[in-house]
């Protein structure tokens, strides 16, 4: 009896050894390669992080084109930690009367500017200012601003304008010229009419 259990465990042994050594050797033949990127590509989706850059009319355009009453509403979202009115005290934020053209990191008496921005020079341009509501940690790391920042260019063009006239009212940009035309647009015309030009003469040489 001792026997015959030892040579079932013996055959039970050996088929387990012929089941590992195929199991490894298939997986020599079958091995299937991490694709770089996960998932499926979705025609007309952009993943995560690509594209997003401003698109349209510039700065100066929509500045110039600028709702004021729209960009007063946009303020809403600076309110909680923002005044704007004249002489107004400084919150969370500092008092933004009169922010547009003034030093950037100064002239706020009693508030306490990150090193970010004070160390930041120049005035608060049209342009800084974009720049600063589009991703003030962007314009400024190390900055003490939570505020994630204004996507939408038309926004923050709206709000820069209202802004303004808050105590800078300083003369708003004219709208940018319209692209020229295509240099191949211009040269086909007189091209055309240098061969119809040319016509004639080739007429009058075979009548002669």
């Amino acid at each position: 009896m001792g026997d015959r259990f030892n040579t079932v465990a013996g055959w039970a042994l050996f088929a387990g050894i012929i089941a590992l050594g195929g199991a490894i050797v298939s997986s020599h033949y079958f091995h299937s390669e991490r694709p770089e990127k996960m998932g499926y590509a979705i025609e007309g989706v952009e993943a995560e992080g690509e594209g997003g850059g401003d698109s349209g009319p510039g700065l100066n355009t929509l500045l110039a084109q600028a709702d004021i009453a729209a960009g007063e509403k946009v303020f809403a979202k600076c309110a909680a930690c923002h005044t704007v009115n004249q002489g107004g005290a400084n919150g969370i934020g500092p008092n933004l009367f009169g922010t547009v053209g003034e030093e950037i990191g100064h002239g706020k008496a009693g508030f306490a500017f990150s090193d970010a921005l004070k160390s930041k020079g120049g005035t608060w341009t049209f342009e800084a200012m974009d720049h600063w509501l589009k991703s003030p940690r962007e314009f400024a790391p190390g900055t003490k601003m939570t505020f994630a920042g204004l996507g939408k260019p038309a926004d923050r063009a709206n709000l820069i304008a209202w802004l303004n006239t808050q105590g800078s009212n300083l003369p708003l940009p004219a709208a940018d010229a319209a692209p020229a035309a295509a240099e191949g647009d211009n040269a086909t015309a007189p091209a055309e009419g240098a061969n119809a030009a040319e016509a004639p003469a080739a007429n009058a040489t075979a009548t002669h």
